[in-house]
């Protein structure tokens, strides 16, 4: 019953120790844009804590248990799926990003206009895989986790945005071109 629980929670510290050390490799900071991003320092990490929280109270048993295998396994698989597939479009995006990723609104040095890989589809693939992974999350654990779903979403619109805003400026030959080929999150959707 708690085994895919178990999988998710080594999942995501997994992913963000990953993270973490790919965050060594990116090209040198030349500052942030956008201000006020400082505040949402704050809300990334209670959104980390709420979904530490979430996956915490599984295992005690507290909350409603819909999505566990154990009492609805065909959610609980599709969310293990969703969360799976989310984490595995991230990952593909940092790789394809490579040294230009930063901190969401950071500037880097010398940057370039990804537009392939998964960057074909959606111009914000991390935020997107990211939200999947959360999504999966709130399937296979507790549906109360919709709740850290919305406000993930909420979280990188506005960010993306924003660096949207910043990245017209940067590139204004080629990237109102590639806007309107992409879709900002959801492929054909958003």
């Amino acid at each position: 019953m708690h085994a895919v629980i178990i999988v998710i929670g080594i999942g995501w510290v997994v992913f963000w120790l990953y993270w973490l050390v790919a965050s060594f490799t990116a090209k040198s900071s030349r500052g942030r844009f956008g201000g006020g991003w400082g505040g949402f320092a704050w809300t990334r990490i209670g959104l980390v804590i709420l979904v530490v929280f979430l996956l915490r109270k599984q295992f005690s048993g507290g909350g409603d248990t819909v999505g566990q295998f154990g009492r609805n396994p065909v959610l609980g698989g599709i969310g293990l799926a969703v969360w799976l597939a989310g984490l595995g479009i991230a990952v593909w995006a940092r790789l394809y990003i490579g040294r230009n990723w930063g901190m969401p609104m950071t500037r880097r040095e010398n940057p370039e206009l990804v537009t392939t890989g998964p960057y074909r589809y959606v111009r914000h693939p991390i935020y997107s895989g990211i939200i999947l992974g959360v999504l999966g999350t709130a399937l296979a654990t507790t549906l109360a986790g919709l709740v850290v779903v919305a406000v993930v979403i909420a979280v990188f619109t506005f960010a993306a945005t924003r660096e949207e805003k910043f990245l017209a400026g940067e590139f204004p030959d080629s990237y109102p071109a590639y806007k309107a080929r992409t879709k900002m999150l959801i492929p054909f959707v958003l």
